[in-house]
């Protein structure tokens, strides 16, 4: 067989749900491994006579075994229809049909069928134990170039001092500013729900009110 292993069950579940175990373990350690570093395994699983000759299994069902793994993808799991009329509703994950295959050396179509891949759920992100703060720019009602660089200042000196509490996670300021000109319905799109929880990042953001005053209205202390 070269550089492959041929192994009997003595049931098509045993078989099946141990080519499952194997594919989920080979998964889990390539996690973080190069891609041309993985190794990832064909497996074909066919229910049959196989004739023993000492250390040899040969055979039709020896046979049509080698040809389902060459049709498995790289990780995958290929079994012909007696293995999946044997295990099917007594194994936990599903098949998909390839439809009739024509194998190599073998008389007739075989049908085939896929295991479906298990996909776990990603890990719900951890809230982090203390608040993440959003401050979005201030926005200036004049035309003045000078009033618009004094609401941005004033927008990040807040970030800066609030940046120092070491009970807060606060927003990046670029980040911040890409709110800038924008609605806050585009913001909260872009950076949470109205609801005040941040899309996709996991944890709590309190939005600050953008402030807004005339330009010859003097400035709050």
């Amino acid at each position: 067989m070269g550089d492959g292993v041929l192994v009997k069950f003595g049931s098509a579940v045993d078989a099946v749900e141990c080519a499952e175990a194997v594919q989920a373990g080979f998964s889990g350690a390539n996690g973080g491994v190069a891609g041309d570093q993985q190794i990832k395994l064909r497996i074909g699983i066919n229910l049959g006579d196989a004739i023993v000759e000492g250390a040899y299994l040969n055979g039709d069902g020896v046979n049509i075994a080698a040809r389902l793994e060459a049709l498995a993808e790289p990780g995958g799991i290929c079994v012909s229809a007696l293995v999946h009329d044997q295990v099917r509703g007594r194994v936990e994950f599903g098949f998909d049909a390839m439809g009739l295959q024509t194998l190599r050396n073998i008389a007739g179509p075989v049908q085939v069928y896929r295991i479906k891949a298990s996909v776990p759920d990603p890990p719900s992100p951890a809230l982090p134990a203390k608040p993440s703060v959003a401050v979005l720019p201030f926005a200036s009602k004049s035309a003045d170039p000078e009033q618009e660089l004094f609401v941005d200042g004033l927008t990040e000196d807040l970030i800066a001092d609030l940046s120092r509490n070491a009970d807060l996670t606060v927003i990046a300021r670029n980040s911040a500013f890409a709110c800038k000109g924008r609605s806050e319905t585009w913001c909260a799109a872009r950076g949470g729900r109205h609801d005040g929880t941040r899309a996709g990042a996991g944890h709590e953001v309190s939005r600050i009110p953008i402030l807004r005053w005339p330009s010859n209205t003097p400035v709050p202390p």
